[in-house]
């Protein structure tokens, strides 16, 4: 195949070859002029003309410096350049020319009509010739045999600017075969030369074209709009991507290798979550904020979150040395935040804890460290028990001792009729922060939710992994199913719940709809543009210690009450006794030293008498609790 080499014209040729285009146009401008029948008058004075014409147009390209743009990227932008340029020139021609006339001989050096037709015919074909290149070097470097046809969602600015970048990208090897919009008013128009559509019209065009991607390129769509585009295209197989928001582009211009593929997380998206920011401000303002499991998923995007209200100091807590070390960069360098202290540590560590309380004095706690891995803690109910219930008995009770203003707990779905150690350990510390408010001026709140997207160990990085690595991906069971929520959405409710809360509350956050595991596998691998059978396997695995089909958010005695907030309610429980609470847990506690695992469980299914063990050893000490009763 014939190719352009990759090296770029020189200038200088460029500069000669605009030269010779403005030779062409002034002849041809003489020519028509007259009918292709110059007269000898004007004929003779040719040798002083085309000269003087290519002295004033090199001037004119030398200030404007029109050669200087690469050729076979030329766009409106060149174009638009060139017709000043020439411009510029003709203005020149008609002042001398006047000058001329009435101050020198009386005489026009060009006559002025052929000054008009010189300059329509200078910026037609050195327009033109730039257009011209580029069209050629594009074939036979990219083909348009060899390309992929691609439909762009959006007719709008951000949608040209999307074929205009794929057109400019030799390497992208795609070719703009529509644009789709729900705009009537575009429909049936044309955009660059490409048709415009309705997206209703996608089916039909599959059938005649074979559409390799879409590219959504909106500047403002909303979750249930994007969601729509996106399902259809998996209908037919259709890889999606998507233009990043204009802020992130590179000196303001778009690059192909900025066009990423859609997440999951997309096809799960909501819409935004209305804050109350000056309620939340009011509190942190100027206050020092403990935030512990700071490095964690939840933790550092409530870090992230506070940034907003100004607090005075926060101090980011956790026992992970390097993603600790990756947070303090990131606030530095991405935030240009200081106002933060790292320390290391773990929430277990009751003189540590302490030592914290007694350096910083916070006004606020926001408690995200656990261990939250289903089956690791089935097979580890020690470290749940001291990480999970003595972690937020010792937190708790510096909040308490140290006069902390407000103490919210980040808890989980898996709390509610608890199948596992886990969720029967968050419970349990639910239970003491929820009694504890009872007999403490600090006010102690719970909040409570689902899954959250990308956490570390979320479902949905176990999937991409094993998509990368060409499967097979694996599911527990086909009928499980999932409340899912983004952690920025999760952390801005729980710092909505903290602002609202008068002490002792449950909250629980409007998830949506349980989405089931198994078409969450089949659409992440449909969004690689993989197919299913073919590319990759998917694979039943049975359900893990401790699992279970469906998470609940509220237990079977538990109901809800609404607050001002549409996707924030209260959760409402029955109520323990501080003082009989402190005895459990100091019971439960003392096992600790002993590792003994059934001891641990047995006394958790004690405390928290809904807790019935799934697919697991502990499930004996549910027949032996049952038999004791009976």
């Amino acid at each position: 195949m014939i190719q352009f080499p990759k090296s770029y014209t020189p200038r200088w040729i460029v500069f000669l070859i605009d030269l010779f285009i403005c030779a062409i146009s002034i002849s041809s401008a003489f020519l028509l002029r007259f009918n292709f029948n110059i007269p000898p008058e004007y004929y003779d004075g040719l040798s002083f003309i085309i000269p003087y014409v290519l002295f004033i147009r090199s001037v004119t390209f030398l200030i404007f410096r029109s050669y200087a743009g690469i050729i076979r990227y030329s766009g409106a932008k060149d174009t638009e350049r060139i017709f000043i340029v020439a411009l510029t020139g003709s203005v020149i021609f008609i002042i001398i020319n006047a000058i001329n006339y009435f101050l020198v001989n009386g005489t026009f050096i060009i006559p002025f009509s052929i000054v008009v037709i010189d300059f329509l015919l200078t910026v037609f074909l050195m327009a033109s010739f730039r257009l011209a290149t580029k069209i050629i070097y594009q074939e036979l470097y990219n083909p348009s045999k060899e390309k992929t046809d691609v439909v762009i969602y959006g007719a709008s600015q951000f949608g040209v600017i999307t074929k205009r970048t794929l057109d400019r990208d030799a390497e992208s090897k795609h070719k703009v075969v529509a644009f789709f919009d729900f705009e009537n008013s575009n429909i049936g128009k044309t955009l660059e030369g490409v048709n415009i559509f309705h997206p209703d019209y996608l089916e039909e065009l599959v059938e005649k074209n074979t559409i390799d991607k879409l590219i959504i390129a909106k500047e403002e769509i909303g979750p249930t709009e994007k969601q729509n585009i996106i399902e259809k295209c998996l209908q037919y197989d259709i890889r999606v991507l998507s233009v990043p928001d204009i802020n992130t582009w590179i000196n303001g211009e778009l690059s192909f290798n900025q066009i990423k593929e859609i997440n999951i997380e997309d096809l799960l998206e909501r819409p935004p979550i209305v804050l109350d920011v000056n309620k939340i401000k009011k509190k942190v303002l100027n206050k020092n904020v403990l935030v512990t499991g700071a490095a964690g998923s939840i933790g550092s995007e409530i870090v992230r979150q506070l940034i907003n209200f100004n607090p005075n100091k926060i101090i980011l807590f956790d026992q992970a040395e390097s993603p600790l070390y990756d947070m303090e960069l990131d606030l530095q360098e991405k935030f240009n935040f200081y106002n933060f202290e790292i320390v290391i540590g773990n929430v277990a560590d009751e003189y540590r804890i302490r030592k914290l309380f007694e350096v910083y004095k916070p006004s606020y706690v926001y408690h995200a460290a656990a261990y939250k891995h289903v089956p690791m803690m089935e097979n580890n109910p020690t470290e749940a028990l001291r990480t999970n219930i003595l972690g937020t008995k010792i937190i708790s009770d510096m909040s308490h001792e140290f006069k902390v203003e407000q103490f919210v707990m980040v808890s989980t779905d898996k709390a509610v009729n608890p199948t596992n150690v886990m969720g029967a350990s968050k419970r349990i510390a639910e239970i003491y922060v929820q009694a504890f408010n009872q007999v403490s001026d600090t006010n102690f709140i719970t909040t409570r939710f689902g899954n959250v997207l990308g956490s570390n160990g979320s479902v949905i990085l176990r999937f991409k992994k094993q998509i990368d690595k060409g499967g097979p991906v694996t599911v527990t069971h086909p009928d499980v199913t999932r409340y899912f929520m983004t952690i920025p959405e999760a952390c801005q409710l729980v710092l909505e719940a903290g602002a609202i809360s008068n002490g002792g509350e449950i909250f629980i956050f409007d998830m949506g709809e349980s989405v089931k595991i198994i078409d969450l596998a089949k659409k992440m691998v449909k969004l690689s543009g993989l197919t299913i059978g073919k590319d990759i396997q998917i694979k039943y695995t049975g359900l893990r210690p401790g699992e279970k089909l469906y998470e609940e958010l509220l237990n079977d005695m538990e109901n809800t009450i609404p607050t001002h907030h549409s996707k924030i309610m209260i959760a409402k429980v029955r109520n323990y006794d501080f003082h009989q609470v402190q005895e459990q847990f100091t019971e439960l506690i003392k096992l600790q030293k002993d590792h003994n695992n059934f001891e641990i469980v047995r006394k958790m299914k004690e405390i928290v008498p809904e807790f019935k063990s799934q697919n697991s050893a502990y499930e004996e000490l549910d027949i032996e609790l049952q038999n004791a009763k009976e």
